[in-house]
């Protein structure tokens, strides 16, 4: 058995389109469980109880069932209830859904975890409450939860592999198609995951060059 480049070599131009798929689902996908889990988190720490019980609930719900089965019951079971979506908008509103629960986890344990202390100091120096959420909450949280909001965006980003089994035509299963037309399954396989793998390590080291440049807001 020989391994047999002719897979990627012919097929570079349907790959790049695949991965010009995965990757607007990831950054699409990830800017709006950030701004939705933030939502969230704002509303579970400082919002009415009734709201910030409801979405709590949702949280759990999101999080206590996997991604698969939150994609089969949007893109399948979505036409019942009068939501049908096509294959690219499902699976980019199945991502949003489950990164915010667990963004707005990320995010109020930011909130927790800035030390009263901090925010009592402004108070006494004359800050405004839109002052103290602008240069005292808002900078010493984005540090707290860069770390573990990377980890997640990463999750995020190998997550997009499931979304082919409602046909979005993204890395996975592009590849794994030409992989089927060619007979050539270990090539697909392997280059699937050598890309993923790239992926996974440019997101990372964003994530900790981020993490370098906002180091100044560190707090002891």
């Amino acid at each position: 058995m020989t391994f047999d480049t002719t897979l990627i070599l012919d097929s570079l131009p349907a790959i790049f389109k695949g991965a010009l798929v995965t990757l607007s689902l990831w950054i699409g996908g990830t800017i709006g469980a950030v701004i939705l889990g933030f939502f969230v988190a704002v509303v579970r720490r400082y919002g009415p109880a009734p709201a910030a019980a409801v979405l709590a609930l949702c949280v759990e719900v999101l999080r206590g069932t996997p991604f698969l089965i939150q994609i089969f019951l949007l893109y399948y079971g979505g036409p019942y209830a009068g939501i049908s979506l096509d294959p690219i908008p499902a699976g980019l509103l199945c991502l949003c859904l489950y990164g915010a629960a667990y963004f707005s986890e990320i995010f109020r344990a930011g909130f927790l975890a800035v030390p009263r202390g901090h925010i009592e100091a402004a108070e006494c120096l004359g800050f405004t409450r839109g002052q103290i959420i602008r240069r005292i909450l808002l900078p010493e949280m984005t540090m707290l939860v860069l770390p573990p909001s990377t980890n997640m965006s990463i999750i995020l980003l190998k997550e997009t592999a499931v979304l082919s089994i409602i046909t979005v035509p993204e890395m996975t299963l592009t590849i794994s198609a030409l992989g089927s037309q060619q007979y050539a399954f270990l090539e697909a396989i392997f280059l699937l995951a050598i890309i993923y793998w790239g992926l996974v390590e440019l997101a990372g080291r964003l994530g900790r060059a981020a993490e370098t440049r906002l180091s100044r807001y560190r707090f002891s």
